[in-house]
């Protein structure tokens, strides 16, 4: 499958160099096309399947996205990728609306009311918006079973069904097992995933150790 993922950070070059190790096509969608983060993670894959372009160029290539931007900057980020290139498509978005502009730790750019998915969903109508993968760090995100036997919990948010069978599909080719993958429902419940993140951060803050997740017990 032709893949591309959006922005060049930690959560970017993890998850499209786990979707190259699959077999999958992966493009890396930057502000240019030569960015050199971008350039790095082609030249560390070796079977040919990874290539770097500018977000339109990613956008336009891949079948399914991955929006592994900054928060804040994913509407504009999205507008410059070309709502055509985007029309019909699956979306993950695993960013956070993380404002760092006041320092740390971060705020939340908007919540309670809404959420970054639901933002990206009504400014992009065309696209299969679906939430899942940002309530950890990027390591579990690929490769649950690092942690606890890959025991713990990934989340959903979207709505489309289609979509989020579409999503499963990957995380499950994760490693992620199908009873610990939760689908919480429409895109609006997208809004309690992503206000998980300052407690996710406290956390981090207060053990120095990002290898952790959240588990549902029932």
């Amino acid at each position: 499958m032709k893949i591309a993922v959006l922005g060049t950070g930690m959560v970017g070059d993890a998850i499209g160099t786990r979707l190259v190790e699959l077999g999958h096509s992966v493009m890396m969608g930057s502000r240019t096309a030569g960015n050199e983060k971008a350039v790095a993670f082609v030249a560390k894959q070796n079977n040919g399947k990874a290539s770097a372009g500018t977000f339109a160029d990613a956008a336009a290539f891949g079948e399914i996205i991955f929006n592994c931007t900054k928060g804040v900057e994913a509407i504009n980020i999205l507008n410059s990728a070309g709502a055509g290139n985007l029309d019909g498509k699956t979306l993950i978005d695993v960013t956070n609306p993380l404002d760092f502009s006041k320092g740390m730790p971060p705020t939340l750019s908007v919540c309670n009311t809404t959420s970054l998915a639901e933002e990206i969903q009504s400014a992009f109508p065309g696209i299969k918006v679906v939430k899942s993968l940002n309530t950890m760090w990027c390591g579990l995100m690929v490769n649950p079973g690092m942690l606890n036997g890959g025991d713990h919990n990934v989340f959903m948010s979207g709505n489309d069904a289609g979509a989020k069978k579409q999503v499963g599909e990957i995380l499950k080719s994760f490693g992620w097992k199908e009873n610990n993958i939760i689908d919480l429902g429409d895109i609006k419940t997208a809004r309690g995933t992503e206000m998980m993140l300052p407690v996710w951060l406290s956390i981090f803050t207060s053990t120095n150790n990002g290898a952790f997740n959240f588990k549902v017990i029932r």
